[in-house]
């Protein structure tokens, strides 16, 4: 099995690059699948964006937790055989949380679930992040202010030791080369 993760701050063109990566890799034959978190066919991810698309700090509680569950769902069901997974938001979620326990939750969750030598963090100004987001015209979730991402952006430089940071404020055919650079070939 091959286990990619693409992830960064909401607009950073996480989708974008996955649907991109998994068009060129079919190319080869190979079995693709796409995992994106909070995934919607299933309770569990519902959950999580439901509470997302709410405010207060029960809501987070909440969302982080479904959240969890939801990614740990997904590598249960997709992570066997010889498919080639990509993830979309996948263990970077721990900056979400209270700036004094990101690390020590990041250093758990990154020994028990799987990681890869192609996990790539797409590092997007927030100004930038914000403007992608605001252009898709779609309700925003609790995290999807300037202050939220300006935080959680810092918040991710933290714990990206081991992961390929890639700037992602470029058009995404750039962007997208630089992940094709930075993949085990």
């Amino acid at each position: 099995m091959r286990f990619i993760v693409i992830d960064g701050l909401d607009g950073s063109g996480k989708d974008t690059q996955a649907r991109l990566l998994k068009e060129y890799l079919a190319k080869s034959g190979n079995h693709i699948v796409i995992r994106a978190h909070p995934a919607q066919d299933n309770c569990l991810g519902r959950i999580s964006k439901k509470a997302l698309m709410s405010h207060g700090q029960l809501m987070r509680m909440v969302a982080t937790l479904f959240y969890g569950f939801d990614v740990i769902r997904s590598i249960l069901l997709y992570c066997k055989g010889d498919n080639t997974v990509i993830f979309v938001r996948y263990i970077m979620a721990s900056a979400y949380l209270p700036r004094p326990i990101i690390k020590p939750v990041y250093a758990i969750v990154s020994r028990v679930l799987p990681t890869s030598d192609e996990m790539f963090f797409l590092d997007v100004a927030p100004e930038e992040a914000l403007r992608r987001v605001k252009a898709r015209g779609e309700a925003e979730e609790m995290f999807e202010t300037l202050p939220h991402m300006e935080k959680v952006r810092g918040r991710a430089l933290l714990i990206t030791k081991g992961w390929k940071v890639i700037d992602g404020n470029g058009p995404p055919e750039q962007v997208f080369q630089r992940i094709l650079d930075g993949l085990q070939r």
